[in-house]
């Protein structure tokens, strides 16, 4: 009996543990890190804070921002797409900062017919200069669940992840004359819209409104691993180093993760700016000669 009686408080400490870092863990929540910017109440804070809606119908669409900047950071966001016949509609889910030469960085979903898969266009700006898309597949159908979209931002590269694959690196290529964004603190910036000028096969297939609204989920932000920037200063210091816990701010694709974004650019990557031969006549971006 006392075994048993240990094992019992054993596991009983434990739960307690799980139980405490779980509540610890989800202390942060949507109201806490985010304002709704538009949508007349078609953007809504659900399950106290711990779920983000954005609705589009005829009248309009919504979105939401960051209440923080960020200067740098390792950045994940789930995700649930418009189900269905999301035709015509785009939803956007970017770092940026402001002014007329601004730094971005881009997930842009855009929607289908049902049945046909939607397409991932990422692009990255510097000094307001964008046109480096590389648009993919997906390998899984991303209104059927949520899945995790995440930003790795630092000085030396930026790289896109689903659900932990790298999908794309783009390297900090300063020394051959590329601006690189590493200067301007960014928001993160969301929205749910209509684009049925563009969004699908080039504009030819157009929103159908009797599916409307159209809704997309998100959850479980988590931005621990990033710089807030306010006032000038950032929460990350000029020493940060991986003894900080900082390791992201240095890390770089190890040769697992090489391959693993090799096979998602082999298999489910449907265009490059990079290989545009017709766009660039003149040559590609120089960008695009790094290895």
């Amino acid at each position: 009996m006392a075994s048993l009686s240990t094992s019992s408080l054993c596991i009983a400490t434990l739960l307690l543990v799980v139980v405490s870092w779980g509540t610890f863990a989800s202390a942060r929540n949507f109201y806490q890190d985010f304002d709704i910017t538009w949508g007349d109440g078609r953007a809504q804070i659900l399950n106290n804070g711990d779920l983000l809606t954005l609705s589009l119908d005829k009248a309009s669409g919504s979105g939401f921002q960051s209440q923080n900047e960020y200067l740098f950071g390792k950045i994940d966001m789930q995700l649930k797409l418009v189900p269905g016949n999301s035709a015509g509609t785009v939803t956007a889910y970017y770092l940026s900062s402001n002014g007329s030469a601004w730094d971005e960085i881009d997930f842009e979903f855009l929607g289908n017919l049902s049945g046909d898969p939607y397409i991932l266009h990422t692009n990255v700006f510097s000094q307001g200069k964008g046109n480096r898309e590389q648009q993919f597949y997906l390998w899984f159908d991303p209104t059927a669940d949520f899945h995790t979209y995440s930003i790795l931002w630092n000085p030396q590269r930026i790289i896109f992840s689903v659900d932990g694959t790298p999908i794309r690196e783009f390297k900090n290529a300063e020394s051959i004359g590329v601006p690189f964004p590493k200067a301007q603190p960014m928001r993160i910036f969301s929205s749910l819209w209509n684009a049925d000028d563009w969004a699908t096969r080039g504009g030819l297939v157009k929103t159908d409104w009797t599916q409307a609204p159209f809704t997309a989920s998100y959850r479980n932000f988590n931005a621990d691993n990033a710089c807030v920037s306010s006032s000038g200063s950032s929460s990350c210091t000029s020493s940060s180093s991986s003894s900080d816990g900082n390791a992201w701010l240095s890390e770089e694709l190890d040769s697992t993760s090489q391959e693993r974004l090799k096979w998602v650019q082999s298999n489910y990557m449907i265009y490059n700016y990079c290989t545009d031969a017709k766009r660039f006549p003149q040559g590609v971006p120089p960008e695009c000669t790094m290895s």
